[in-house]
């Protein structure tokens, strides 16, 4: 199996896709900090479970990188919630993305919980 191939990679990838979309329409005043931050983080997600995965001999490291992606997802809830606030995202999208949200969100806590299951040994 390949990274790439993990539910929670291939949904957090889409996802910050998803946001790249949608950030397109925020104000050009916003490009060097909320579209910034909304876009790096939400991408850090899938980049954080990525690295995991290639850490997955190392349980204690492959939770590790996994709890930094579960930290980025938070991040990016706060960050559509900022969006949301100064009438950036309409309501139905920004409920949307949470839901996407939450979903990887529960993905990546079910790859910490049960690190054995994708190759990681305890040591």
């Amino acid at each position: 199996m390949r990274f790439q191939d993990l539910l929670a990679y291939r949904k957090s990838f889409d996802l910050a896709m998803r946001i790249f979309e949608v950030s397109k329409s925020f104000p050009k005043e916003e490009v060097y900090s909320l579209t910034d931050q909304v876009r790096r983080c939400s991408r850090s997600v899938s980049a954080n479970i990525a690295e995991a995965y290639g850490k997955r001999p190392y349980q204690k490291h492959f939770i590790s990188k996994l709890s930094d992606s579960d930290a980025e997802n938070l991040e990016l809830q706060s960050w559509l919630a900022f969006a949301l606030s100064c009438k950036y995202l309409e309501k139905h999208i920004f409920d949307e993305l949470m839901e996407e949200s939450h979903q990887v969100g529960k993905l990546i806590n079910y790859m910490m919980a049960n690190p054995q299951k994708f190759g990681s040994k305890q040591n």
